[in-house]
């Protein structure tokens, strides 16, 4: 219950107060007398205090809701980050096409677009049967093409944020 949340919040509250009062943690007792409470009280809200409470739980009247339902997920990308990196994605790949077929599989490579981890220029030399100079050559080429006004314009909004 809702008064059962304020009190366990106050109990916790002048304990840590008292904490730093008296330099050791308080006792039942000297809670109840700081708090004006009865003493069976204060135990009986420490115990319930330390009781793990399932995120199921039901809250509010109409019990539609639980517990776990108002725990924020740290982990959780908030939708407008997955906005961005979807839209990224999107023009990443627009912009790539752009390139001949070759270019933009050497980038790909090289940079781990859309793949796992990336590549040396020995690793994506050896996929094209050429030698890691050529690659070298080809991603550099390709690189010069990116940075072009008409195809990096696509892709600056992205930096700026």
């Amino acid at each position: 219950p809702v008064h059962m949340i304020e009190t366990i919040n106050k109990l916790v509250r002048t304990s840590r107060q008292m904490l730093h009062e008296i330099g050791r943690e308080p006792t039942p007792e000297e809670l109840a007398e700081k708090l004006g409470m009865p003493l069976e009280k204060v135990r009986k809200v420490l115990k319930i205090a330390k009781e793990p409470i399932s995120l199921e739980t039901p809250i509010g009247d109409e019990e539609d809701s639980h517990l776990g339902d108002f725990i924020e997920d740290k982990n959780a990308i908030l939708p407008i980050d997955a906005a961005i990196q979807s839209n990224l994605r999107e023009t990443t790949t627009r912009v790539l096409a752009s390139l001949t077929p070759r270019e933009e599989r050497v980038l790909r490579m090289r940079f781990g677009i859309g793949m796992n981890t990336d590549h040396t220029l020995e690793e994506v030399g050896q996929q094209f049967s050429v030698t890691r100079e050529r690659i070298r050559q080809i991603e550099a080429k390709a690189l010069r093409k990116l940075k072009h006004p008409s195809r990096s314009r696509k892709l600056r909004s992205f930096l700026d944020n």
